[in-house]
């Protein structure tokens, strides 16, 4: 297991151990909810009990046949009956919290409790009010005296409403500080590498260089000693040494702003291919296809050829050394585009992005850096774009750059 696969199972592992605190969230609260909201329902119908049995006719009419009754004993039964309606009233006056309207048989509303009392007499907002509660909970049916009755409605309390959504701000708020600490995160770690690879970078250009040179006089030494017959070998040698110059002045450039100059794509990729072609198994097949001989755009050749080798270097360890490389350079409107088509095994889709993730490789042996190193230099250094633009499983790949005319 490479360094980005353990990344992204420790990713996985983390998600879903959020995702169940969420959800363990969501549950908990909901059961809060739901528990809260038949207390209330229970309330209601209380209410509504001592709201019936207070202003029912029936109620008193049951004592009308105790009016025999002596005066003492009258008197108890009146206090008793008035400890009752205290007793209902205090019922009554304990919902402070809960929403309710009474209406007659027609929906005509006859009063209503814990509304907005600045808009107690607006009749637009109790009808509103008396829509939402009818739409929320079905009503309490109170009957009367001779048949008659009337409907209390009510609608979840402020508590109630605020407890219900109050996960889903929670998780909200959880999620949006996850989002900011992770970009700070990742903006903070990607300053770190990039000083990191600019150190090693620099670093390495500094260790070739003192060797570089002194393999260029000795090379001059050798060619004014050299025979004829030995000419060959030196002019070889010389290019792979002008090449390792060339690989110095690349690691030079990272970290700054390179100079870009205006060359023709077409010569710059033709020199790359042909460098690559000596270079390669004659069982790898290049070809350059470009629908003009010349097409301008800003480069900086160190670099961009550093983009072909990679793009190159890739496509031939995926047909296992043996198939064929195409390079196709055209335009539109806005941008010269190459692509690259290689007959390897191909990338899936869900990989198409993830290739250039530092850290991401196939390779046993790989660093994971190549791609990477190639999307940097061309969307940050030459302000393009680069991506797998398609794949075919063990038929074909192509990789297509985009440079701003």
């Amino acid at each position: 297991m490479n360094e980005y696969e353990r990344k992204r199972n420790w990713k996985i592992s983390l998600f879903i151990f959020a995702v169940a605190i969420g959800f363990f969230s969501l549950w908990y609260t909901n059961s809060l909810v739901k528990k809260l909201a038949a207390e209330e329902e229970k309330k209601v119908e209380q209410w509504a009990e001592a709201t019936k049995l207070i202003v029912s006719t029936g109620f008193m009419e049951d004592f009308s046949s105790l009016r025999e009754l002596d005066s003492n004993q009258y008197i108890s039964l009146d206090k008793l009956m008035g400890e009752v309606n205290n007793f209902l009233s205090n019922i009554q006056q304990q919902n402070v919290t809960i929403p309710v309207i009474l209406t007659d048989e027609k929906g005509n509303i006859n009063s209503y409790r814990n509304l907005d009392p600045e808009r107690e007499n607006d009749s637009t907002y109790l009808k509103k009010q008396l829509k939402i509660m009818k739409d929320e909970h079905e009503p309490i049916v109170i009957e009367f005296f001779r048949n008659q009755k009337n409907y209390i409605w009510y609608k979840n309390s402020l508590l109630l409403s605020q407890l219900k959504y109050y996960p889903y701000f929670q998780l909200s708020i959880i999620a949006l500080f996850i989002f900011v600490s992770y970009i700070a995160f990742s903006a903070s770690r990607r300053s770190e590498q990039d000083r990191v690879w600019v150190g090693m970078s620099r670093e390495t250009a500094h260790q070739l260089g003192t060797p570089i040179s002194s393999m260029m006089a000795w090379m001059d030494m050798l060619k004014e000693n050299a025979r004829e017959d030995d000419l060959s070998i030196y002019y070889e040698i010389d290019k792979d040494l002008k090449r390792l110059q060339v690989i110095t002045e690349r690691f030079s450039k990272i970290g700054s702003a390179p100079a870009l100059e205006d060359h023709n794509l077409v010569t710059v990729i033709e020199h790359a291919m042909n460098y690559l072609q000596k270079r390669t198994s004659s069982k790898v097949y290049f070809e350059l296809k470009s629908t003009a001989p010349e097409m301008r755009v800003l480069l900086n050749i160190p670099l961009f050829d550093w983009v072909i080798e990679n793009l190159c270097k890739n496509a031939i360890d995926a047909m296992n050394g043996e198939g064929s490389l195409l390079f196709h350079i055209f335009e539109d409107k806005n941008y010269l585009i190459t692509d690259i088509t290689d007959t390897g095994k191909g990338i899936p889709k869900s990989k198409f992005k993830t290739v250039f993730v530092p850290g991401y490789t196939t390779k046993k042996r790989g660093w994971g850096l190549g791609l990477s190193l190639v999307k940097r230099i061309i969307e940050d250094y030459h302000k393009g774009h680069i991506f797998v633009q398609h794949s075919e499983p063990n038929k074909r790949t192509t990789f297509r750059i985009m440079l701003k005319k």
